[in-house]
């Protein structure tokens, strides 16, 4: 791998800050649309709780499967920040949509450039020392994850009191806002390797084919996705309907609650630099399985049932996914962007086909089908980690 002219910088506390910040801002964007869902549903009709979710999740996995892997070519700091412009330019576009195809397509744009998120992690993974990578990339990842929770709380109390397009201008707001805290806190870095973006994108087959242990973590986390995403698309309209009768902000204030799981982030990235990953996959797949146990037996009329599955889902997840990304950042140092963008490409391919499926299956058989659809991919899950024997492959050939 031909790597920049000059030394890597050194992660300081304002850039790892900084990270932090743009990894829970950005990928936020991908989730505030559903406490928002019953709202859509009586505007645009019933095939909003479809098309919105699975849209922006497409959109996400796409700017990570194309945009993502330019961080191994050119300077992140900078990509992270027109990416960030320009996401604040399709979530105005969002709030003055007028119909459902083009919120749609304002939600598929939403995704593909809220990706930034994922130039964060490979970047932070890529200024930290080797004995720490794992507890840094679990900080940075506490706040990529606790994005992905708060975005729920927000956007349920703001749409309720101010509606749904108010939720998407906020967002074009803070998105200007994290563009200016990239072009402040993160080093300048040259170009990490002198590819062309078609040789870019075909070495990413080429760490498919050659590392075992990236395949395993990368279906492993991706069933664990797709449980997550039928959860929590299907949570809102279990919710907001009788008995419970919640509010959107009611439906968001359950992502509170899954902040808890955010913060095991650090603990699990400590661990696996101490221990290895398989035991936290493992324990990540147990809890999450776990979860949807409750959920189905008393999910339907217990808000506190239901709080006990969002903490177990999110503990587990998270768990299980920093332990991935440790190990797969560890295979080779040179490609940590493109390694980020098998994870997660497959991770939100299969969270896009999650939320569709817990959509439909609430629409045609209620909260059992849910249960049944999360239940499924994380036995799944479990499956395939506990049956993992891939071992660590070197590869310093890929370029």
């Amino acid at each position: 791998m031909t790597q920049s002219q000059g030394a890597t910088p050194r992660l300081t506390s304002r850039a790892r800050i900084g990270l932090t910040l743009i990894a829970g801002g950005a990928v936020a964007n991908i989730y505030y649309n559903q406490p928002l869902l019953a709202m859509l549903v009586t505007e645009f009709g019933a095939r909003a709780a479809l098309w919105i979710p699975a849209a922006c999740l497409t959109g996400y996995g796409l700017g990570i499967l194309l945009l993502v892997p330019l961080g191994d070519g050119l300077p992140r700091r900078s990509l992270i920040v027109w990416q960030l412009l320009g996401l604040a330019v399709v979530l105005v576009a969002a709030a003055l949509a007028g119909n459902l195809p083009v919120l749609a397509l304002a939600s598929l744009l939403i995704g593909f450039l809220a990706s930034a998120a994922q130039q964060a992690v490979p970047f932070a993974a890529e200024l930290a020392p080797d004995e720490s990578r794992g507890r840094v990339v679990g900080q940075v990842m506490t706040g990529l994850l606790s994005g992905i929770l708060l975005a729920r709380t927000v956007s349920g109390f703001v749409g309720a009191h101010l509606g749904w397009r108010a939720v998407f201008l906020a967002a074009a707001g803070v998105a200007l806002g994290m563009a200016a805290i990239a072009a402040a806190t993160l080093p300048a870095t040259g170009r990490a390797a002198k590819l062309r973006y078609r040789a870019l994108m075909l070495s990413i087959l080429h760490l498919v084919r050659t590392q075992p242990v990236l395949r395993v973590a990368a279906l492993t986390q991706a069933l664990l996705f797709a449980s997550f995403n039928a959860f929590w698309t299907s949570l809102a309209l279990l919710v907001e309907a009788p008995p419970f009768g919640l509010t959107a902000a009611g439906a968001g204030l359950f992502g509170v609650i899954g902040v808890a799981g955010a913060l095991v982030a650090p603990l699990s990235g400590g661990f696996t630099d101490r221990r290895g990953a398989r035991p936290m996959v493992l324990t990540g797949c147990v809890l999450t399985a776990a979860a949807f146990l409750v959920l189905w037996a008393v999910g339907q009329r217990s808000l506190v049932a239901i709080g006990v599955g969002v903490l177990l889902i999110d503990i587990g997840i998270n768990a299980a996914l920093i332990a991935n990304q440790t190990r797969a950042y560890a295979l080779v140092p040179g490609a940590r962007g493109r390694i980020n963008t098998v994870l997660f490409t497959t991770m939100f391919v299969f969270a896009a086909i999650g939320a569709f499926a817990g959509s439909q299956a609430f629409l045609t058989a209620g909260w059992p089908g849910v249960c049944a659809v999360g239940g499924a991919f994380a036995g799944l899950a479990l499956i395939v980690a506990v049956l993992d024997r891939s071992g660590k492959v070197s590869s310093s050939q890929v370029t």
